[in-house]
């Protein structure tokens, strides 16, 4: 096997850091396949990308949720032209919302409505409504995202629901609203909720520069149906302990001490990876490879949280499992990842792929080619996770 070349600098870079600026997280791959920079970087954020879309509002731009309603401005209106189209005063939506009535918005942004107007109906498009799937307890899950918010000490108000009287309609979860204090940014918002800030742009409308506004009121991408549950990921982005300065730092052991150095005159020979393609029975497995080829780096929790398996430059990559297409995304490097969810809150990650032939939001089959291995650093990156959790593979693979 020719060994990759090291890591450009801007790989180096990702190290500390969660894909699009998210939810920090130790839970890293080694890119260069040698060791050398450890848990450098990190596809739980890719995992988390796997949000909801933001649901089609009706002719007038309504998007009706059991407890408040919104507005969807179109491109090139004012806030007084949405007021007249969805027959609210100006000077009432301006008040709630923190602007004035000749105020020019951004196509897609969002505007909180301070009251309910006429719900969506046939005679408006047949769409707009949204309730939450049976058995989802929406009042406790905002409960426990504004609890959590609180613990981390970042400033947050929550908004006094409104009397819930929708009927039903398009099923998604309701999203949590936040009105942005002075000092807020995007980012600070997105880190709050565990969501990434490019969700967050997606599902209020707002710039390239991701700007926001003291009084805004912006809706929080709640996760997509069926997704895990964010609490798994904040448990896995816990940041390790860290010596106050001044205080004792532990020593660590030196490898000699452990055991001694092997001799330098002697050579160690690796064992042969095994061949996958040979060594796999079809559908014997809960999970089948996503290329045939040889496993060149296995999975060591914290420094690769996956698998690492060679294969030739364009030889498609399978999913391992029946499932759905969650999120395709790219890494600092425009590295391709795409993210499979699965029942049993498993999902599979497939990172350093090109050609990617799917579609976010597509159902798959065990064994369907969703992607290439990429002519440069010819290996597909594999990782299976429980909840946002990486777990070993193997077991899955056996």
């Amino acid at each position: 096997m020719t060994r990759h070349s090291k890591a450009p600098p801007a790989r180096l870079m990702m190290m500390g850091l969660t894909l699009v600026l998210v939810g920090a997280c130790n839970d890293g791959f080694d890119f260069d396949l040698r060791g050398g920079i450890g848990a450098g970087l990190d596809t739980t954020t890719a995992a988390k990308a796997a949000t909801a879309d933001r649901p089609r509002p009706d002719k007038r731009g309504i998007i009706s949720y059991p407890n408040y309603q919104v507005a969807v401005a179109r491109r090139g209106d004012s806030l007084d032209d949405v007021a007249t189209r969805i027959d609210m005063p100006a000077a009432d939506l301006a008040r709630y919302n923190g602007l004035r009535p000749e105020d020019q918005l951004r196509a897609g942004e969002i505007i909180a409505l301070p009251y309910r107007v006429a719900e969506p109906s046939p005679a408006t498009g047949g769409r707009g409504v949204v309730t939450p799937p049976s058995g989802v307890d929406i009042t406790a899950m905002a409960d426990s995202a504004l609890s959590d918010a609180e613990t981390r000490r970042v400033a947050t108000e929550p908004l006094q629901p409104a009397p819930s009287n929708a009927p039903k309609g398009e099923t998604g979860l309701e999203p949590i609203r936040h009105k942005v204090r002075r000092g807020e940014t995007a980012f600070t918002i997105a880190r709050l909720y565990d969501v990434t800030p490019r969700a967050l742009a997606e599902w209020n409308g707002l710039g390239s520069d991701f700007m926001i506004r003291e009084n805004q009121i912006l809706l929080i991408p709640p996760a997509a149906i069926g997704a895990p549950d964010r609490s798994t990921a904040q448990e896995a982005a816990a940041a390790p302990a860290v010596t106050a300065p001044g205080g004792n730092t532990p020593t660590p052991t030196p490898p000699s001490a452990r055991q001694p150095l092997p001799d330098p005159d002697k050579a160690v020979e690796a064992p042969e990876a095994p061949d996958l393609g040979k060594t796999q029975t079809a559908r014997s497995s809960r999970m089948g490879y996503p290329v045939d080829g040889k496993i060149i780096r296995p999975y060591a929790r914290g420094k690769n949280n996956g698998i690492d398996i060679a294969a030739a430059a364009g030889t498609p990559v399978q999913a391992a499992r029946d499932g759905k297409v969650a999120a395709i995304t790219t890494d600092a490097d425009n590295v391709r990842i795409v993210v499979l969810r699965h029942d049993s809150n498993l999902m599979t990650v497939y990172y350093n792929v090109d050609d990617v032939t799917v579609s976010k939001g597509a159902n798959v089959k065990r064994g369907q080619s969703i992607a290439a291995i990429p002519a440069k650093d010819s290996f597909v990156h594999f990782e299976v996770r429980k909840g946002f959790d990486s777990v070993d593979p193997m077991p899955y693979l056996k």
